[in-house]
């Protein structure tokens, strides 16, 4: 027994021993053997070493990488956490569905206090919002709430940082925790890590914040806005660099790139190794250290020259004759280089990783702008050489695209900020992403109108599909009488006697009732009487018995056959987005005045189709009922004949493009009372120059005059040629 214990002692023993000679080094990061913790150290290879790294960028570059300036991932979660409370709000979770349920999408803004503090730029945010359809000066009616104190600058040494936010929305009674609250931000955090910070907990607000991080954006939730200057204009903007469907020279530059460099601090990197790419011919790339208070007590050895060579370019010169722009990083993720870069046709190559970029959620950057990788900048010359010519004019138009539809002025901003919240109320009738990147944009193809792209005037081509084959008449009667006048009669006659004819609609704005039944003409067509609330802009609304397409709009004194309404359908049918019909007017710029006229002379131009004879689509009454605000409507009611300039404003800001004027066998006859040639009276005066008034109203309020002129008219094929009138399809056009 004694023998028997001793072998096992000895078996143990040296099993202990071998343990300690062959696995000694892993025993010694147990605690109980050692009695604290060691750490292996391995003697790694220097990266930075000359003989390792071949000579891209000097050492001191690549150990500044580790400047401890910059936070640490646990460091920007630890910010994010403190601003984003609720992080993981969402639509269904923080957002009550059921204010917007009974008065539709209202946005109520606070009421101004006298001594708050209110920068240009949130001014004129607020002035968007309260010019917009959606405003409601009742928060009872309200389904989303707009904050009057100023949260776009969080920047704690800015001048316009504004102090003590917390506890003033938290004195408001209809805060609710932010709930159903919308707040807006350009600038947050500050030197030197320029976190998320706000400087206050905005709760379950939705954010519409420029330079975010995608780590601190909430999905379906926030919006990411673009970072604009506070000259940025109110409304209209001016207009892009290159021309709706052109095709731009070869440039002379590929890429360029012309700003400051930081030379420590965030976004330094980036910056300080933009020069590797800079090749002096079709790649310019230059940047100085001259900005800031001591700035030569950081310089290094580069920046002398760099100082030099910035200076021997013009950056708006680069912008135009580059056909790629290099938007890098600032301190904050985004830049005003963004959008300079898009109204100039520049292609956008974005360094600015983990940037949520603006109405993404709407917005396919893909189709114009090129997102890089920060740490593969030497990779992007060759990447951008290999896109194809084709592909870089497609780029460009998009640039243009989203620069005039969403980005050139507050006002786009601002809306389609709303309206991306509009479509998460109601997605089953939300714009889809082909609307939002396909012209005219989302902004003016309404959900409320259809979802389907055959319902739109705009997409027929790429739809592959046609308009209706039928048209309805809508013809609107004014008569003080009260009773059927001849020229009613021989126009009701005339336009039921066309082949495309579906129905004849009369809008009924006499005080006095409408005749009975039988005292209308027989037609072959159905024909209806409508009521009308006596407003001009009634001729306008979109009735529900409007079913085609085409909408021919009727005074009840034109004088038309049914040859020219033949006709000019089937004009109507190759251009549908426009405006095609027979009276015209044009406008022009006196520079005496310094205001836009208004002219109804016989001249080579035309800008104006009367809609007293006119064919259009009924889109376009959904569009002057529903997407105009109020107050314009109502300025329309107020002066004379300004219902017509109107509609043709609003649809050349959509189309960008003129109307279309057809033969016509004689001129068109106006009635007494809309005689405006300026020849005998004071009533035509003053109606003169209520047009006037109105094509200058109308041009304020867009921000631009979007009518576009036009030198062309259409004619039949063979009209008046010296050839048998058998052989023409419109003989009567050319009878007197």
């Amino acid at each position: 027994m004694q023998t028997r214990k001793k072998y096992i002692f000895l078996t143990f023993l040296a099993s202990w021993l071998l343990l300690f000679f062959f696995g000694g080094d892993q025993l010694r990061h147990f605690a109980f053997f050692s009695g604290r913790k060691t750490e292996a150290r391995r003697n790694w290879p220097r990266w930075t070493d000359r003989s390792l790294l071949k000579s891209f960028a000097d050492s001191e570059e690549l150990q500044s990488d580790g400047d401890p300036s910059l936070p640490s991932p646990r460091e920007r979660r630890a910010a994010r956490l403190s601003v984003y409370k609720n992080s993981r709000c969402r639509m269904e979770t923080c957002f009550d569905f059921s204010r917007c349920e009974k008065h539709g999408f209202k946005v109520f803004t606070y009421p101004r206090e006298r001594d708050q503090p209110l920068s240009e730029s949130y001014g004129k945010i607020l002035a968007s919002i309260e010019r917009s359809r959606y405003y409601t000066p009742n928060p009872e009616e309200a389904c989303l709430f707009i904050l009057s104190i100023d949260t776009l600058d969080r920047d704690h040494l800015s001048g316009q940082y504004v102090r003590n936010v917390d506890e003033k929305i938290r004195g408001f009674p209809l805060w609710n925790g932010g709930r159903n609250h919308l707040i807006f931000n350009l600038y947050s955090g500050t030197w030197p890590n320029y976190t998320e910070d706000l400087g206050f907990d905005i709760g379950q607000a939705i954010l519409a914040k420029a330079s975010f991080y995608t780590e601190s954006f909430r999905p379906g939730f926030d919006i990411s806005i673009p970072l604009f200057p506070k000259d940025h204009p109110q409304r209209g903007g001016e207009k892009g660099w290159l021309y709706q469907d052109s095709v731009p020279p070869k440039k002379k530059y590929l890429l360029v790139f012309k700003g400051k460099r930081y030379l420590t601090g965030i976004g330094s990197s980036t910056r300080n190794a933009l020069h590797h790419i800079h090749n002096g011919k079709d790649i310019i790339s230059l940047t100085t250290c001259k900005h800031g208070k001591d700035w030569e007590k950081h310089k290094d050895t580069r920046c002398d020259k760099d100082n030099v060579d910035y200076e021997k370019f013009n950056y708006q010169e680069l912008l135009h004759n580059s056909t790629f722009c290099i938007v890098p990083r600032g301190r904050r993720l985004g830049s005003f280089r963004f959008l300079e870069a898009l109204q100039a046709a520049c292609i956008p190559v974005l360094l600015s990783d983990g940037w949520e970029l603006p109405f993404a959620e709407a917005i396919d950057w893909g189709k114009a702008a090129v997102v890089g990788n920060e740490r593969l900048l030497l990779q992007i010359p060759s990447a951008v050489r290999c896109i194809h010519p084709e592909r870089v004019l497609a780029f460009q138009q998009q640039t243009q695209f989203l620069w005039d539809a969403y980005f050139s002025s507050v006002d786009k901003i601002v809306h389609t900020t709303l309206e991306i919240i509009k479509d998460r109320l109601l997605p089953h009738r939300s714009r889809s992403r082909f609307l939002w990147n396909t012209l005219p944009g989302g902004l003016l193809a309404l959900p409320e109108f259809s979802t389907h792209l055959g319902d739109f005037p705009f997409y027929y081509l790429q739809h592959g599909s046609s308009p209706s084959e039928k048209f309805t008449a809508f013809i609107r009667a004014v008569s003080p009488a009260g009773s059927l006048s001849q020229p009613i009669l021989r126009l009701i006659q005339a336009v039921s006697g066309s082949q495309y004819c579906a129905q004849i609609l009369v809008l009924w704005s006499c005080e006095k009732p409408p005749p009975p039944s039988g005292k209308w003409p027989q037609t072959t067509v159905p024909l209806t009487i409508i009521q009308g609330r006596g407003k001009l802009s009634d001729r306008f609304f979109p009735y529900a018995a409007i079913q085609t397409d085409a909408v021919l709009s009727l005074d009840e004194h034109a004088s038309l056959s049914t040859s020219e309404v033949d006709f000019a359908f089937t004009v109507w049918r190759s251009f549908p987005e426009r405006i095609v019909g027979f009276p015209t007017q044009s406008h022009f710029w006196d520079a005496e005045q310094k205001r836009w006229g208004y002219t109804s002379k016989w001249t080579n131009e035309l800008s104006i189709v009367l809609t007293a004879a006119a064919f259009y689509h009924r889109y376009y009454h959904s569009l002057f009922t529903e997407y105009l605000p109020a107050g314009l409507r109502e300025l329309v009611d107020g002066l004379a004949a300004c219902e017509d300039i109107l509609m043709n404003v609003l649809v050349a800001a959509v189309t960008k493009l003129p109307p279309i004027k057809v033969t016509q066998r004689k001129q068109h006859k106006e009635s007494v009372s809309q005689q405006v040639k300026g020849t005998t009276g004071a009533a035509g005066g003053r109606r003169f120059s209520q047009h006037q008034d109105c094509l200058n109203q109308l041009a304020d309020w867009f921000g631009y005059m979007p009518l576009v002129s036009s030198q062309l008219r259409l004619d039949p094929v063979l009209f008046k040629d010296q050839v048998s009138v058998l052989r023409k399809k419109y003989p009567r056009l050319e009878k007197p």
